[in-house]
């Protein structure tokens, strides 16, 4: 995540949906089910404040992180009760499904990790007598109304994403590094200048398109999402090191570095799926609704090249020190506070109350005192 530690005050664009007769909300009603499954078991040992704070952190983000996948799977994924809600957009799958067959199903797995992640956490955090984070009372954000979605309430916005698209080339870089504060260039710069959706936000959206032959509205839809996707991924997998460092319970500890790894195999799917819309049969694309262009990249240079999705040795811990092959960014200070502010300036949390915003705040706040 971005190194800026800095947390807005209020959102931008707010605005409240009260949605009748959802207490919960799917991912909570998940999280009931895989709960109910597991066996409760208890760790030796206790939680110091700082670990508790961190993992309540982690278990926050996770939910979030859960939410924004499962509504990418009601429209994208693979249908089944092993992830439960939406019914599929077949158009939308279509357009996917042109960055790679595989698409649905590593939507549906991806989402089906993540419930997981969080639902774990906060069972281990209940066993060692800890209070889980809730955040059912901020699932207030529209679904979209496109054909295969749930209409309950969100906790994440996909509708009006303003995409960083700086992890494809920090990781393509073998000279800069954002824990030395270096700002990389954009592969796809018009994502980051304007509100676009990365699923469709209603039928208008898939009008013209087939199960087969998707508009290039709705291509450029998908490609957005496919960026998205990566965008979300890179995050968990800087963030699980950086605070990582901060855990002195070695149990805490081996969660943190159990669960990190499997973002950054995430992370590693989802930019080679990316790579496929910005290069040639795919790219270049233009989005004939807003203007919002996926260039071809194949001969822009290594900085920008599609197939390079091996993390290029960099700068690591000091500039004295040759070049080594790392995640990055890592740096521990502020690194909660950081996510936040850099999932909140992308658009994620569009529309959130102020109440949310406090809430995530202060346990940011409290996982990087840790």
């Amino acid at each position: 995540m971005e190194e800026s530690a800095t947390l807005p005050k209020r959102s931008t664009s707010r605005r409240t949906f009260v949605l009748g007769g959802l207490a919960a909300g799917a991912g909570a009603l998940s999280a009931g089910r895989l709960l109910a499954k597991a066996s409760p078991a208890r760790a030796a040992g206790g939680l110091t404040p700082g670990d508790a704070a961190i993992l309540r952190f982690f278990a926050a983000a996770e939910t979030l992180e859960t939410d924004a996948w499962q509504q990418y799977n009601e429209l994208g994924g693979v249908q089944d009760s092993e992830v439960p809600g939406g019914s599929g957009n077949p158009p939308y799958t279509a357009a996917l499904s042109l960055l790679d067959s595989d698409m649905p199903q590593y939507i549906h797995d991806n989402t089906d990790d993540e419930f997981t992640h969080f639902t774990f956490l906060n069972a281990y955090l209940t066993a060692h007598g800890v209070q889980p984070p809730n955040l059912d009372q901020f699932r207030t954000l529209p679904s979209s109304k496109a054909s295969g979605a749930q209409q309950i309430g969100r906790l994440t916005n996909l509708m009006q994403l303003s995409v960083d698209t700086s992890w494809w080339t920090r990781y393509r870089s073998d000279s800069q590094n954002p824990d030395f504060g270096d700002t990389l260039p954009q592969a796809v710069p018009g994502l980051l200048k304007g509100e676009f959706p990365g699923i469709p936000r209603d039928n208008n959206d898939t009008a013209g398109s087939t199960a087969k032959k998707p508009s290039t509205h709705l291509q450029a839809i998908a490609n957005t999402g496919a960026f998205h996707f990566a965008m979300i991924e890179q995050g968990g997998t800087s963030l699980y090191p950086s605070l990582a460092q901060r855990v002195t319970h070695t149990e805490a500890l081996r969660i943190l570095l159990s669960i990190g790894p499997t973002e950054a195999m995430h992370f590693q799917t989802w930019q080679d799926k990316a790579g496929n819309a910005v290069s040639p049969p795919l790219a270049p694309l233009t989005d004939p609704t807003n203007g919002l262009t996926f260039p071809d990249l194949t001969s822009a240079g290594e900085l920008l090249q599609p197939n390079l999705i091996m993390p290029e040795p960099t700068i690591f811990l000091d500039r004295k020190f040759p070049v080594c092959s790392i995640v990055r960014p890592t740096n521990t200070t502020g690194a909660a506070a950081g996510a936040i502010k850099f999932l909140t300036d992308t658009g994620l949390f569009r529309g959130q109350s102020g109440g949310f915003f406090d809430f995530m705040a202060q346990l940011a706040k409290a996982a990087d005192a840790a």
